[in-house]
Protein backbone atom coordinates (compact mmCIF):
# COMPACT_ATOMS: atom_id res chain seq x y z
CA UNK A 1 0.00 0.00 0.00
CA UNK A 2 1.16 3.54 -0.42
CA UNK A 3 2.26 5.56 2.35
CA UNK A 4 -0.14 8.67 1.80
CA UNK A 5 -2.46 6.58 1.35
CA UNK A 6 -1.91 4.27 4.72
CA UNK A 7 -1.77 7.72 6.56
CA UNK A 8 -5.15 8.62 5.64
CA UNK A 9 -6.61 5.17 6.39
CA UNK A 10 -5.49 5.17 9.56
CA UNK A 11 -5.73 8.67 10.48
CA UNK A 12 -2.14 9.26 11.40
CA UNK A 13 -3.08 12.59 8.91
CA UNK A 14 -6.48 12.62 8.30
CA UNK A 15 -6.17 14.13 4.19
CA UNK A 16 -3.97 12.08 1.61
CA UNK A 17 -3.02 15.48 0.06
CA UNK A 18 -1.94 16.41 2.98
CA UNK A 19 0.18 13.28 3.98
CA UNK A 20 1.26 13.62 0.12
CA UNK A 21 2.65 17.32 1.34
CA UNK A 22 4.13 16.03 4.39
CA UNK A 23 6.28 13.07 2.61
CA UNK A 24 7.70 15.34 0.08
CA UNK A 25 8.80 17.68 2.99
CA UNK A 26 10.77 14.72 4.48
CA UNK A 27 9.05 14.51 7.43
CA UNK A 28 8.32 10.75 6.75
CA UNK A 29 10.48 7.98 7.59
CA UNK A 30 9.83 4.27 7.26
CA UNK A 31 12.16 1.73 8.12
CA UNK A 32 14.71 4.79 9.16
CA UNK A 33 14.92 5.74 5.56
CA UNK A 34 13.24 9.21 4.18
CA UNK A 35 10.19 8.35 2.59
CA UNK A 36 7.84 9.73 -0.54
CA UNK A 37 4.26 9.57 -0.95
CA UNK A 38 4.72 6.90 -3.43
CA UNK A 39 6.63 4.54 -1.40
CA UNK A 40 5.48 1.24 -0.12
CA UNK A 41 4.23 0.16 3.41
CA UNK A 42 4.04 -3.49 4.62
CA UNK A 43 2.97 -5.07 7.40
CA UNK A 44 5.92 -4.50 10.34
CA UNK A 45 7.46 -2.01 8.70
CA UNK A 46 8.06 1.36 11.33
CA UNK A 47 7.16 4.80 10.50
CA UNK A 48 8.31 8.32 11.72
CA UNK A 49 6.15 11.14 11.21
CA UNK A 50 7.71 14.68 11.98
CA UNK A 51 4.05 17.05 13.28
CA UNK A 52 6.10 19.90 14.00
CA UNK A 53 8.02 19.45 17.33
CA UNK A 54 6.70 16.04 17.74
CA UNK A 55 8.27 12.88 16.32
CA UNK A 56 5.86 10.12 16.13
CA UNK A 57 6.98 6.42 15.64
CA UNK A 58 4.73 3.34 14.97
CA UNK A 59 4.90 -0.04 13.69
CA UNK A 60 2.57 -0.85 11.28
CA UNK A 61 0.02 -3.77 12.51
CA UNK A 62 -2.19 -4.57 9.35
CA UNK A 63 -2.75 -3.04 5.78
CA UNK A 64 -7.12 -2.51 4.78
CA UNK A 65 -8.13 -0.26 2.04
CA UNK A 66 -11.15 1.15 3.77
CA UNK A 67 -11.57 1.49 7.69
CA UNK A 68 -13.89 2.87 10.29
CA UNK A 69 -12.66 5.63 12.25
CA UNK A 70 -13.19 3.85 15.33
CA UNK A 71 -11.48 0.57 14.19
CA UNK A 72 -8.64 2.92 12.18
CA UNK A 73 -6.04 2.54 15.31
CA UNK A 74 -5.60 -1.02 15.17
CA UNK A 75 -3.60 -0.65 11.89
CA UNK A 76 -1.01 0.35 13.94
CA UNK A 77 1.01 0.21 17.54
CA UNK A 78 2.14 3.64 19.02
CA UNK A 79 5.85 2.56 19.30
CA UNK A 80 6.98 6.32 20.64
CA UNK A 81 6.10 9.88 20.65
CA UNK A 82 9.29 12.08 21.35
CA UNK A 83 9.44 15.73 21.62
CA UNK A 84 12.20 17.66 19.67
CA UNK A 85 13.71 20.88 21.37
CA UNK A 86 13.13 24.34 19.41
CA UNK A 87 16.42 25.98 18.04
CA UNK A 88 15.92 28.57 20.60
CA UNK A 89 15.23 26.10 23.36
CA UNK A 90 19.04 24.48 22.60
CA UNK A 91 21.65 25.89 25.10
CA UNK A 92 24.89 27.08 22.46
CA UNK A 93 28.42 27.48 23.68
CA UNK A 94 29.39 30.61 23.76
CA UNK A 95 32.68 31.03 22.03
CA UNK A 96 35.37 31.62 24.22
CA UNK A 97 37.45 35.04 23.74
Amino acid sequence: MRLDKFLKVSRLIKRRTVAKDVSEQGRVWINGREAKASSAVKVGDELQIQYGQKIVTVRVERLTETTRKDEAGELYTLVKEEQRPRESELEWEKPQA
